[in-house]
């Protein structure tokens, strides 16, 4: 909880505007009660203003000054339909088809963050991984120089005495089901960044794998081995090994045994998943099993942040993400 205290902290330090699209859900009106009252961030909810007030009268919150906007009716939307439409028309869109998308809150909320009217966005209470990824991927775009975009979640793990102190970085656990090695060395290098830049660690990754230095013959090893070789060519500054079985990345013992030499085996505190199904399950499995705190998922490689959530979220979560979000906005990462 201290890194959380901190970037609630952070947070509070310059106030960044962070837009919640699904304005209308429980979840989020008691999350943006309390991020009003903490001051984390200035809120811009996305619905139908009366159903939105009237929720919260219902949950017995106060959300007045919390400004809520309806991109039904909005005096903004023929300027976000006019941009959306510029940026897609070489796709095929119409100005008809334009001005129909911005009227769902994900692309309103998206244009939103485009033109400097939001600095953030989170959503994914009741919309799924895919539903924040479109509108991001074809209106914000990726960061120059990032090719892929990808989600990490901050691991907070009690009485651990791997990673940095129980602290790890884990990725890709929400968005890439099957990256390349080239996808994946990509996300490895982000991963990294955002370790260093957003949580000041020194970030040292395993690229992890069922085999430590081809202990194991496999396509499925080969790909981790080859993601290894091109983070390590493209960015030879960072710490990045692999391919390494979780044992050879944290547990010294082990690493001395399996992977003699290595700057990373031992003692990684960023690990690379080899596949979204190892991710997720792994993120989980840690979460519930060592009661560890699992903040995320949170993206990475956007121009501007915008970040989803389990759809299994509580408002605390919600809270949270917020708060990372307005971070990645103040450090543009």
């Amino acid at each position: 909880m201290e890194l959380m205290k901190e970037f609630w902290k952070m947070a509070k330090s310059d106030v960044k505007r962070i837009v919640l699209p699904e304005g209308e859900e429980d979840r989020t009106i008691l999350a943006s009660a309390m991020i009003k009252k903490e001051g984390l961030a200035d809120l811009i909810l996305l619905g139908n203003i009366e159903k939105i007030k009237n929720k919260a009268k219902n949950l017995g919150v106060d959300i007045n000054g919390i400004k809520i906007v309806d991109p039904q009716t909005s005096e903004s939307k023929q300027l976000y339909a006019n941009g959306f439409y510029e940026l897609r028309k070489s796709k095929g869109v119409t100005l008809e088809k334009a001005e129909k998308t911005i009227e769902d809150p994900m692309y309103f909320g998206t244009m939103m963050v485009k033109l400097g009217d939001a600095d953030g966005l989170v959503s994914g209470a009741v919309h799924t991984t895919g539903d924040l990824l479109r509108p991001g991927l074809q209106i914000i775009k990726t960061a120059p120089g990032i090719s892929t975009v990808s989600s990490f979640f901050i691991m907070l793990v009690p009485n651990c005495e791997y990673g940095d102190n129980g602290m790890f970085i884990f990725s890709d656990c929400a968005v890439n089901p099957n990256p390349t090695a080239e996808q994946l060395a990509a996300i490895a290098i982000s991963t990294a960044e955002t370790a260093k830049n957003l949580c000041n660690m020194d970030p040292k990754v395993a690229m992890l794998s069922f085999s430590t230095k081809g202990s194991a013959a496999n396509e499925l090893v080969d790909k981790v081995s080859k993601a290894t070789e091109i983070a390590k060519e493209l960015r030879p500054d960072l710490q990045i090994d692999g391919e390494l079985q979780l044992d050879a990345a944290l547990v010294k013992k082990v690493a001395d045994q399996k992977a003699p030499g290595s700057t990373v085996a031992g003692q990684a505190n960023v690990l690379i998943f080899p596949d979204l199904q190892a991710g997720n399950i792994g993120y989980k499995l840690v979460q519930r099993l060592a009661n560890a705190e699992a903040i995320g998922p949170v993206c990475q490689g956007f121009a501007k942040p915008i970040n989803d959530l389990s759809r299994g979220c509580s408002a605390e979560d919600i809270v949270n993400v917020v708060a990372v979000t307005a971070v990645q906005a103040q450090k543009n990462v």
